[in-house]
């Protein structure tokens, strides 16, 4: 079969080459850039009518994206059997089973990806029925609706004697609460309903600032020199709906202008170009704090250093307050992350940076490069005690690399890892993986 590139590479190839940002070509045809950037590096399959819109945006035809397609297969195949924990020495000769039966090849690659998009629906779920605050609520008064409709209820049952004006407040009670439990049962419905995608719902301040960074493929261009204010960026911005929300954003951007001042950025693009994304070294050579270069590194893009990096970082709690993510490496929501993520190994030592490769549990397992430190910042007077923030940069890395491997998880919930001493409570997916081991 053929070994030309992938339709995802020979996408991102053409974008680079003729200089267009993946944020650019995403909203010229219509999808977001994250699912871009899954087309990319050939984790979406592409077709009809999107992969001709990409040719004409990018002014190539289609059939010069797609050459190579072959290959895809067999990537896919791939996967499929880097999936099964217990696979044969024979299923690795995926070439010659797709020229013989590519027909099949094809049904098992698509069933491998449905598999996968099941799997990250199931923890997406799960996270957001923990965690998530406008369900525990919506819940919460759909119970205590249906407690107050049965007790007013009891209480006309049981009540023979009971006086006419009492009993016309308390048949007012019973329309008024079943009216509020119809309202909020459909809501909850639609709120459910909404399936994937309601896990996009903005309920919290931080999910409003984490989709308004989104949109703009967290590089703020117009903040990088004196050409914007944050002020004038979010001004109208339809993802920051609440204060709160533009009070984080106004403190989020005031630092994206402050870090860029520092180390701008055709000056880092090009110290990475030239010394690798080495953290210690960025930092030594600008003199500029290491969390500042974390920040900067996580705005870039591929076009401007061949990956995209990831960002996390929390306070003294554990809690996530900056989630800037990488694909394949998947980031919670909502409650607690893994604590195995070396960002936690940073917060019991502040000062001391740590390095590390680490590699998360799914099918197929993802490896990443991993630097995490932690500081104390002044949270007022000199006397006050300080408050304590780590940080994390995520940066994809080879499945070969010679380095230990650190086995990590999302959060304890829905990480498949066995005999794991961390584990705070069991997994829904304990099971998943000896069954799927044996699926295909």
């Amino acid at each position: 079969m053929s070994r030309g590139a992938l339709t995802g590479t020979r996408i991102r190839e053409r974008r680079m080459m003729i200089r267009m940002r993946q944020s650019e070509l995403a909203r010229a045809v219509g999808i977001s850039a994250s699912y871009l950037n899954l087309i990319e590096h050939n984790k979406r399959r592409i077709g009809g009518k999107l992969l001709v819109d990409i040719a004409k945006t990018l002014s190539v035809d289609a059939s010069a994206l797609t050459e190579g397609a072959e290959v895809a297969l067999l990537d896919g195949l791939r996967q499929v059997v880097a999936a099964q924990t217990d696979a044969p020495q024979e299923a690795l000769q995926v070439e010659g089973f797709a020229d013989r039966f590519p027909a099949w090849a094809q049904i098992l690659v698509e069933r491998q990806e449905r598999v996968q998009e099941l799997e990250r629906l199931v923890e997406m779920l799960s996270d957001r029925l923990t965690h998530d605050p406008f369900l525990s609520s919506a819940l919460h008064e759909v119970l205590s609706t249906v407690t107050a409709i049965r007790s007013t209820a009891d209480i006309l049952a049981d009540t023979t004697d009971l006086d006419r004006d009492w009993q016309m407040r308390f048949h007012r009670n019973l329309r008024d609460d079943s009216h509020r439990l119809a309202e909020g049962a459909q809501a909850l419905v639609t709120y459910l309903d909404d399936g994937a995608e309601g896990a996009q719902e903005k309920t919290l301040p931080q999910d409003e600032v984490d989709a308004f960074l989104r949109r703009h493929d967290y590089h703020l261009a117009d903040l990088e020199g004196q050409a914007g204010t944050p002020e004038a960026l979010i001004e109208g911005a339809a993802e920051l709906e609440s204060p709160h929300a533009r009070e984080l954003a106004l403190r989020a951007l005031g630092q994206y202008q402050a870090d860029a001042a520092h180390l701008p950025r055709a000056d880092l693009i090009a110290a990475v170009t030239e010394n690798g994304l080495d953290p210690g070294v960025i930092s030594a050579r600008f003199g500029v704090d290491i969390m500042t270069v974390f920040r900067r590194i996580a705005s870039l893009g591929e076009e401007d250093i061949g990956l995209t990096p990831g960002l996390v970082m929390c306070d003294g709690s554990g809690t996530l307050t900056v989630r800037k993510p990488v694909a394949g490496f998947e980031l919670p929501r909502y409650g607690a992350a893994c604590p195995l993520w070396p960002l936690y190994a940073a917060l019991t030592h502040p000062m001391t940076p740590i390095a590390a490769v680490v590699e998360q549990s799914g099918r197929p397992p993802q490896r990443f490069q991993t630097y995490a430190i932690c500081r104390p910042r002044l949270g007022g007077a000199f006397s006050d005690p300080p408050i304590f923030e780590a940080a994390m940069l995520i940066l994809p890395a080879t499945s070969d690399s010679a380095e230990p491997v650190l086995p990590i998880g999302m959060s304890c919930r829905i990480c498949s890892q066995d005999n794991c001493a961390a584990r705070r409570e069991p997994s829904i997916l304990a099971d998943v993986s000896g069954v799927g081991g044996n699926a295909l």
